[in-house]
This record gives C-alpha cells, structure tokens and sequence, in this order.
C-alpha cells in the first residue's frame, strides 16, 4: 500500500461560498468523500459612529449681549474620518426643530431675538450612514 501526499494547497478568493470533497481509489474502485460547504468570508467590514460634536460657541447657558445673529460653532471628528456632514436643529423650543441639515461646515449662523432662550443641537452623520448626537445646548439673548 502506497500513501500519496494528502495536503493540497490552493488559493481561493474571497467572499465566495465553496464546496469540497475527494476523489480517491479504495480496493480498485473510485470513491467520493463526504461534500463540505464554507464561505471564505472576506475582511471584516467595520464602521464606527462618529464622535458626538464638541459645542464651541454658545455653549451651555451662555449669555449673550443683544445682537441679531449668532453664529454656532462646533467640532465634529470620527476614527473612521469619513464625516459627510451635519443636521443643526435649533429654536425657541426644547427638543428644538430641524434648521438646516446637510451643512458641511462646522458653524452656522442663525437669526435670534433680544430676550429668548434658544436651544440647539447637531447630528453629525458619516459616510456609512451612522450618525450621532450632541445633546441639547441653550444660551439667553439679552436685550
């Protein structure tokens, strides 16, 4: 009796499903294994929600002299490094209602009155379509 290498190197591709069996001889006749299934998955796909934004200006119950605008400003990062943009929601309401959304920038000025409250909020998004927020700020114009 004579054994033959039993080990068969082959590169397959990624991402497929794969079927495997041996052929082999036994007493003069052909002889089929047993039929395996496995999918050579490819690299792990992972994506990361991006960082809440870092509210610049106004931040929390920050008072401000009376003006016409102000400008809010932030700071949005990601591990990923694929932010796309943000959706800012602000008024006089809390929760506040959407302002603008899809803004690329990372600041956004918005008219005020004298003698308000208002409160904002930003939704930064990424490529992957995750999204995070930064919770709710408020600041006072004053007259």
């Amino acid at each position: 009796m004579k054994l033959r290498n039993l080990f068969f190197r082959v590169t397959i591709p990624r991402a497929n499903a794969f079927r495997w069996f041996v052929n082999y001889n036994f007493l003069e006749q052909t002889q089929e294994s047993a039929r395996w299934n496995f999918y050579n998955a490819g690299p792990g796909v992972q994506t990361y929600s991006p960082f809440p934004a870092e509210i610049v200006s106004p931040t929390m119950a920050q008072t401000i002299s009376s003006t016409s605008s102000v400008t809010l400003q932030w700071n949005g990062s990601d591990v990923d490094n694929d932010i796309v943009n943000y959706d800012i929601y602000f008024g006089v309401n809390n929760p506040p209602s959407i302002n603008s959304s899809g803004i690329s920038a990372d600041q956004l000025t918005v008219s005020v009155a004298p003698n308000t409250i208002y409160y904002w909020n930003v939704v930064t998004k990424d490529a992957a379509g995750n999204t995070s927020e930064s919770g709710v700020y408020q600041f006072r114009v004053l007259e």
